[in-house]
């Protein structure tokens, strides 16, 4: 996928130092726009492997707004492994506090907890409150399939009161979805980007949502934009970060959901990529 590369290769020739909380400095660029139209392929890493079981499970995690991460490891999805809300382990370096993280189960209401429930009053993993608030998805197929033309079909994750107490801020924090001549677009966008690690799964994860919403409302698949804030490569990901601008992309592969009835539940096997060809695995380290 060129548009990625071309992304890696700005940030090595246009980089600026940077400091940041976790202790590994970065080679960062600021504000970098991403296009895909999805009549070229699913956009999926072909320059290396990508797990396409990681990215599916996850957004069925998202999407039914779990906070409990073990349901991510129960399914053999360690993506969220690393963290949990400081409510409950206080972030820090520490190789103690590290794993004490890595025990606790309680995410927090990140990402799709509040595109599902906004301003819902928030207790615990296993406790429900009886607040309920907006469902920014729902209401957004809704939308799609009585007005698709309207412009204001927004959803965000960032909920200012909540996040001191999520195990992360949202980096992906808010999409919108415009449908144009019977075609559906989704623009993104991110704070922090972390380009060689993150980002592959990120602009997957959001094509394969634009997938689903397309389905949904019947609609023909469009394009899947991005705007990306800070735009970074870890020191320790630049040798592989060179080695990856070196490949040359393969063909991409093909998407197919079957059995699909609702994107609401949908399960993260009935959505399969077919043809799917790609170079030799690059493993990056997680910088937590």
């Amino acid at each position: 996928m060129k548009s990625y590369l071309d992304i890696v290769d700005k940030i090595l020739k246009e980089w600026i130092l940077k400091e940041n909380r976790t202790w590994i400095d970065t080679l960062s660029v600021p504000w970098i726009f991403f296009e895909h139209n999805m009549a070229n392929g699913y956009p999926l890493l072909t320059t290396k492997q990508v797990p396409f079981r990681l990215i599916a499970s996850e957004l069925e995690f998202f999407i039914k707004w779990i906070t409990d991460k073990n349901w991510l490891i129960e399914r053999n999805n360690h993506i969220r492994d690393e963290w949990c809300s400081p409510d409950k382990v206080k972030y820090w370096h520490d190789e103690q506090t590290k794993q004490k993280m890595m025990e606790e189960r309680e995410l927090w209401p990140i990402y799709w907890y509040q595109r599902r429930n906004f301003w819902w009053e928030y207790i615990s993993r296993d406790q429900e409150s009886q607040n309920k608030w907006v469902d920014q998805l729902k209401k957004v197929v809704e939308t799609l399939k009585t007005n698709p033309n309207d412009r204001r079909m927004i959803v965000m994750a960032r909920n200012p009161q909540f996040l001191h107490r999520m195990a992360l801020p949202p980096c992906h924090y808010g999409f919108q979805v415009l449908v144009s001549d019977g075609k559906l677009h989704l623009l993104r966008n991110q704070r922090s980007v972390d380009t060689m690690l993150w980002l592959p799964f990120n602009i997957a994860s959001y094509a394969l949502l634009l997938h689903l919403l397309a389905k949904e409302s019947w609609l023909k698949e469009g394009k899947l934009i991005g705007f990306l804030a800070d735009t970074h490569i870890y020191t320790n990901h630049i040798e592989w970060a060179k080695e990856q601008i070196n490949r040359t992309p393969l063909k991409l592969p093909t998407i197919k959901t079957e059995k699909f009835t609702s994107i609401f539940d949908r399960e993260y096997t009935d959505t399969v990529v077919e043809n799917y060809e790609h170079q030799w695995k690059i493993k990056f380290d997680i910088a937590v």
